[in-house]
């Protein structure tokens, strides 16, 4: 059986292939589009995975649809209800939008899908997922586990904002809900707001942010905003915030609380902003261990699997793994919207069809979440020729070998192999790579190539067989969704000058022998690289530890600010002549800096809104 899922018309629109309840492809629609989150309709996504399955639309089975669009209207009816008359101009704003668009999805839905076939009876195909099974789903069937507890949490669905469901087998039962408006991501979110970042986009950077404040709100948010109960239940104080019928995330008695209004976005970020981010990352990972522990409790599972968009919250998550609350986790890849598109094809063929589940390879069923478009050597370099690209072809022993030297001279490279990674992790199929152990690195990646702000981390990729060694965490964590500290055998104690360094300038602290990968806070984002899912780029690390000892690259996603990572080899040469970068890699293309025109080097930086 051929399903396709689709996530679309909020954010970060998908499409996902299974066939027979094994997954083939999946890929996000801003990555085609090039327009960061795109919240369109799947059109690039679902013709992606047609071609790469080589069917035609007519061989589709079923089309599954990430949550219920019904719902979600009685939600937004119901909220505008309670709360009214407050929020009436945004109920304004929103009421034409849902009553043209999105109440009349499902003929939507049909006519966009009679684009790649008028003749099929694509209303018969038509199925709805709701929204916390479809994440539900995504986290549990492609795990490793026979029987787990699933943990879901976001900002909201239709009107769950946490659940937690049991999965056995091809069973899936949703268990327990906590409902909108009580919502941990709009916490979240609304201190990503109040902070001057943009919601869902900038809570990493609050994640990231966190390390260099000190968490001395954070009794004032519990006392406040949230009563958190023992077993990690909630309420929020709504009287705090302006998301559920206004056009902000918070108001003027949040503002109070704080002292101050929110930061206007782009501007200097100061002790304030670090310490409101210290502050609800700790409040946010007290509540998630609690929520563990409670399901511990209730449930006696010895697995537990994470999605939703409070899951990329990596820190949190390495707070689970580290207390051993389960003897394992496992945590959805493309954990956000956009896997609700693969969640909701599961859905279908689990919980509508009774399929089995495929037979797990390799750790789990997402094959690395390598499951996104791949380009033949041919096609490589006719595109790169009609770019103008100047390249060599180079045997796989010579290319790893000069790339690795590249690396080992602290020079920034451009990584692009295979299929595209599914998520928002580059994973070293689209990546940029840089020498841990050079301190001017994770500055110069930040400033010179991704033109970003400079507290932003970067993450490990680690040969899987050394990983305990440089890390204390010996597991694997393929997705770079779990923080862990650096091992003590590589930590350094700070210097003076160091110890004077304040705010931001801290990120330039020599605190380990791979200052590039270490956080302020001595931890890192690890990436565990397996030969199994991607043997070339554990052999490019293998070959960078042969001249160096270190079995470790820095790796992050390649793109710049505001843009959706590349896609096509053409992506990878425009964000390669616009950036610092010195080397290019694109299959067994090797292209040096030095030897491309200038004249094709764009400044299109500006061309991407800042995220």
């Amino acid at each position: 059986m051929r399903i396709l899922g689709l996530s679309a018309l909020y954010h970060d629109s998908a499409a996902a292939l299974i066939v027979d309840g094994r997954v083939v492809a999946a890929a996000q629609e801003e990555r085609f589009t090039r327009k960061k989150h795109d919240a369109s309709l799947p059109t690039h996504s679902i013709q992606y995975c047609l071609d790469h399955a080589k069917i035609a639309p007519a061989e589709i089975d079923v089309v599954a649809f990430y949550e219920k669009p019904f719902l979600k209207f009685e939600r937004l009816l119901e909220t505008y209800a309670a709360f009214a008359p407050r929020g009436f101009s945004s109920f304004r704003r929103a009421i034409p939008i849902w009553v043209k668009e999105k109440l009349f999805q499902k003929d939507n839905l049909i006519r966009h899908l009679k684009t790649f076939d008028p003749d099929v009876d694509w209303a018969s195909k038509l199925i709805f997922s709701e929204h916390h099974l479809s994440h539900a789903a995504s986290a549990f069937y492609p795990s490793p586990f026979e029987t787990a507890a699933v943990l879901t949490m976001d900002g909201v669905g239709e009107w769950a904002t946490t659940s937690l469901a049991h999965g056995t087998g091809n069973s899936l039962v949703m268990q327990k809900e906590i409902h909108f408006p009580h919502s941990l991501g709009l916490l979240y979110s609304a201190f990503t707001y109040y902070t001057g970042f943009r919601v869902n986009s900038g809570e990493y950077k609050v994640m990231g942010l966190a390390p260099y404040g000190r968490p001395i709100h954070a009794q004032t948010i519990l006392d406040n905003l949230i009563d958190l109960k023992d077993d990690g239940t909630f309420r929020l104080d709504l009287s705090y915030f302006n998301y559920a019928t206004g056009l902000t995330m918070t108001n003027r008695r949040f503002d109070s609380l704080f002292g101050g209004p929110p930061r206007d976005p782009e501007t200097a970020i100061g002790q304030r902003e670090m310490d409101l981010a210290a502050s609800i990352q700790s409040v946010t990972e007290e509540v998630v261990l609690r929520l563990a522990r409670g399901i511990k409790k209730d449930t006696g599972a010895a697995n537990l699997c994470l999605a939703g968009g409070v899951a990329l919250n990596c820190v949190a998550n390495g707070k689970i793994q580290a207390e051993g609350i389960f003897d394992r986790l496992w945590i959805q890849p493309a954990a956000g919207d956009a896997g609700g598109a693969l969640g909701a094809a599961l859905v279908a063929h689990h919980l509508h069809h009774d399929g089995e589940r495929a037979p797990v390879s390799q750790g789990d069923s997402m094959a690395g979440t390598y499951l996104g478009p791949e380009f033949e050597q041919a096609e490589i370099e006719k595109r790169l020729s009609t770019a103008g690209a100047v390249f060599e072809r180079l045997e796989e022993p010579e290319l790893l070998n000069r790339t690795a030297t590249v690396l080992a001279d602290n020079k920034g490279v451009g990584w692009f192999q295979g299929r595209m990674e599914f998520g928002p992790r580059a994973l070293g199929a689209r990546s940029i790579l840089g020498n841990p152990t050079d301190p001017e690195t994770q500055r110069t990646l930040n400033l010179k190539v991704k033109f970003r702000e400079s507290f932003r981390p970067f993450a490990p990729a680690v040969l899987r067989e050394d990983v305990g060694d440089w890390f204390e965490i010996d597991d694997d964590s393929p997705y770079m969704l779990i923080v862990a500290p650096v091992e003590n055998d590589h930590c350094l104690p700070l210097s003076r000058q160091d110890l004077e360094r304040r705010g931001t300038d801290r990120v330039n602290a020599m605190r380990s022998t791979i200052p590039a990968v270490t956080h302020v806070d001595y931890s890192a984002r690890v990436q565990t690289v397996h030969e199994e899912t991607n043997p070339r780029f554990h052999a490019l690390i293998s070959a960078f530890k042969e001249k160096t000892g270190v079995p470790i690259v820095v790796n992050t996603s390649f793109n710049v600010r505001g843009e959706p990572i590349v896609c096509t080899p053409e992506d990878a040469f425009r964000c390669f002549m616009a950036t610092g970068l010195d080397l290019l890699v694109i299959g067994d293309c090797f292209l040096e800096k030095e030897k491309q025109d200038p004249g094709l080097k764009e400044d299109y930086a500006d061309s991407f809104a800042l995220d």
